[in-house]
């Protein structure tokens, strides 16, 4: 964890924010169509919980989670990793389509390797 440059902090920083958001208008639409939203609101708590957790430990803010909702938000990300990775796997090489599920799946990685260290910590 310490040997990530300053670029790639910022861009994976960028991109959780960019899922949460993404996460966001998707829980709004489908509670508009009174869609079932527990996944979605699942996986935004993780991708919140998971930003939290890389800016507690690359930049020391502190947090207010559980090492219950640490161990919940990593099994939640580990999940929706093989389904990122297809993505990546289809989209077109040198598209912005990849680029960002590219940062998507390297922050990923980030955040389970941030709470793993943490959740060792306790």
């Amino acid at each position: 964890m310490e040997d990530i440059s300053s670029l790639d902090k910022l861009e994976s920083i960028k991109s959780l924010e960019s899922t949460i958001r993404k996460l966001e208008n998707a829980f709004s639409q489908m509670a508009q169509k009174g869609a079932n939203t527990t996944l979605v609101e699942k996986r935004q708590k993780a991708v919140t919980i998971g930003l939290a957790m890389l800016e507690q430990v690359w930049n020391q803010k502190p947090h207010d989670y559980t090492q219950h909702d640490l161990i919940e938000a990593r099994n939640v990300l580990i999940g929706l990793t093989p389904s990122v990775e297809t993505s990546y796997a289809k989209s077109k090489e040198g598209s912005p389509q990849r680029t960002l599920l590219e940062r998507r799946l390297k922050s990923l990685g980030l955040v389970v390797q941030a709470i793993d260290k943490l959740l060792n910590s306790y």
